[in-house]
Parts: structure tokens; C-alpha cells; sequence
């Protein structure tokens, strides 16, 4: 009788830690290196490419993107944008250590790591780093084909006033279903987070993705015009929680993975 009992019981909690690590929220670090000249950027793309993606992927830290913007203007500067998803918090915690004990990285990545402090590679380097959201928790390649340099990255930085509005935005999207009605309209969502650590808290981000500017024109119309954000975006309880919305576009490097 116990025996018979004990099989079933021991699936079901089979089945229960599978689903709770299926449904596992990823960590994201968006690394931005700013630049000053194209030489930088050079060098900086060298180092990306050849050193730390290859080193990356060894660790098992796969769909790393690179992103460059579209204009380089006051709102976009001269950069070279990471994005890099980790299973949990210690993925990040000791990824640096990892790679000092790669030869291979060390190596390669020498010219980059050891530069001259008057020849500098870059002029900063910031880092913001997020948790994906419970509706969206793990990153999706975009399933684009059309060539590298027309596609649209769209990358958003929503801000709230308050946390209490932070907390809100963030429950609209999963919650209140703007995750589902991206979704449903096809606008490729890479991930969406809610930032830990960065300048600007309290804000989320996402990225949605296009194969060029006519079809991110024709999906945010279809946004827009969408009886489901239409109800959404009058609904008393998401009212002001959006007290500012920085929209940036960017093209994915050669070397980036999507």
C-alpha cells in the first residue's frame, strides 16, 4: 500500500521542481562602453568578439547581444551595448573570477585589459543589471532574418515617480497583460526586467525587436490602435506610473549572437 502510494508522490514532486525551475527568472547585465573615438570602438569590438563572448560561451552564458546605436547623437552616444543573461545572481557574482582563470581569455584579451591608462579603450563603463520579469522569465532570440544593419533593436527605460508606481508599471505588464498583447502582435521581445541596480531607478526595461524601421512603425501602430491597450491604459488602477520613457534603437554587431 505505501509503496504504491510513495511512486505518485514522488512524480509529483518531480513534476513540482521542474515546473518551479522551468519558471526560474534570469539575471541580466547590460554592460555599456562609452567611446570617444571610432579607434576606441575598434578596439573594444576586438576585444568583444575575440576575448569575452568566446569566454562566455565556455561558461555556458549563451545569446550574449551586442548592440550598437543607430545615431550617434546627445541621447545616443558613441557606445558598444552587452547584454549578457545569467541563470542567477552567483552566475554574476563569480564571473569575474572565472574568466581570470581562463588562459585563453587572459590571453586574448590582453591588449584590451592591460591598456595603456593614456590610451584607454574606452572613456566609461556602465553596468545596469536587472531581473526578468515573472510573465517573460527567460530571453528570447528574436526570430529575425532581414540583413544586421536594417534591423530595429528598441530598447525602453520606463521610470516611475515613486516605487509604489514602479511596482505598479511592472504588475501592468505581467498582471494587466501588456507582456501578453506584445506577445500577440509580434513585436520579438528579447526581455523584459525590472532593474536591481542603475542610475535611473525606480524603472524597468525591456527590448522588443524589428526587421527594419517600417515594420517597428507598423507594429507600434498596431499597439496603438489595439482595443486590449486601449481599455489597459485607462484603467484606474495603472493610472501615472510612468513618469518618464527613454527610448533608444540599436542594430546587433556581426558577432552578436542575435
Amino acid at each position: 500500500m505505501h509503496k504504491v502510494l510513495y511512486l505518485p508522490i514522488l512524480l509529483l514532486l518531480f513534476s513540482i521542481s521542474t515546473w518551479g525551475q522551468a519558471q526560474q527568472r534570469e539575471y541580466y547585465q547590460l554592460k555599456t562602453y562609452l567611446l570617444d573615438t571610432e579607434e576606441q570602438e575598434n578596439r573594444t569590438d576586438k576585444y568583444l568578439s575575440e576575448a569575452l563572448l568566446p569566454a562566455l560561451k565556455k561558461l555556458n552564458i549563451k545569446n550574449v547581444g551586442v548592440f550598437k546605436p543607430r545615431t550617434i547623437d546627445s541621447l545616443n552616444p558613441r557606445s558598444i551595448n552587452v547584454l549578457i543573461p545569467m541563470r542567477n545572481i552567483q552566475q554574476l557574482e563569480t564571473l569575474e573570477s572565472k574568466l581570470q582563470k581562463d588562459n585563453v581569455y587572459m590571453a586574448s584579451a590582453k591588449d584590451f585589459l592591460d591598456a595603456h591608462y593614456k590610451n584607454p579603450p574606452y572613456s566609461r563603463v556602465e553596468s545596469i543589471l536587472l531581473k526578468a520579469f515573472v510573465d517573460m522569465p527567460k530571453m528570447k532570440s528574436p526570430p529575425l532574418t532581414g540583413p544586421r544593419k536594417d534591423r530595429i533593436y528598441e530598447l525602453r527605460s520606463y521610470e516611475s515617480a515613486t516605487e509604489a508606481k514602479y511596482i505598479n508599471k511592472v504588475a501592468m505588464f505581467n498582471k494587466g497583460g501588456e507582456v501578453t498583447l506584445f506577445d500577440d502582435l509580434g513585436f520579438n521581445a528579447v526581455f523584459y526586467g525590472e532593474v536591481l541596480s542603475g542610475a535611473n531607478m525606480p524603472n524597468l526595461m525591456y527590448m522588443t525587436t524589428f526587421e527594419n524601421q517600417a515594420s517597428r512603425d507598423a507594429h507600434w501602430k498596431s499597439f496603438s490602435d489595439s482595443p486590449v491597450w486601449n481599455k489597459l491604459k485607462v484603467d484606474p488602477i495603472y493610472q501615472n506610473n510612468v513618469s518618464k520613457n527613454v527610448t533608444r534603437f540599436f542594430y546587433p554587431t556581426e558577432y552578436s549572437d542575435y
